[in-house]
């Protein structure tokens, strides 16, 4: 039986991918694979993540811009190692 992604990422120049399965926690081996091409890699959470919320690909530091489905969603606010939690104690919109 097939191994079940525990993150999609839409792009390849994605920095962060969304958590798909309920119950993630720290120290997990995560299969991830990148939805344009069904390419796969592997990365460890470090952090307990709910379902949905966002992990850091690699590390971003405060002032960088967070890409999701190629796209600009926020800026970095807090320093994010990879692997770790992206949420809104970490990230905030450019919008206002």
């Amino acid at each position: 039986m097939a191994e079940i992604p525990q993150l999609l990422v839409h792009e390849h120049d994605d920095n962060v991918g969304v958590v798909v399965v309920e119950g993630l926690t720290a120290s997990t081996d995560m299969l991830v694979c990148v939805t344009h091409d069904n390419s796969t890699f592997r990365l460890t959470s470090g952090a307990d993540v709910p379902i949905g919320h966002k992990i850091a690909l690699k590390d971003l530091k405060e002032g960088d811009t967070c890409i999701k489905y190629g796209e600009d969603i926020g800026k970095v606010i807090a320093d994010i190692p990879k692997g770790g939690h992206v949420h809104t104690h970490n990230v905030k919109t450019k919008r206002w």
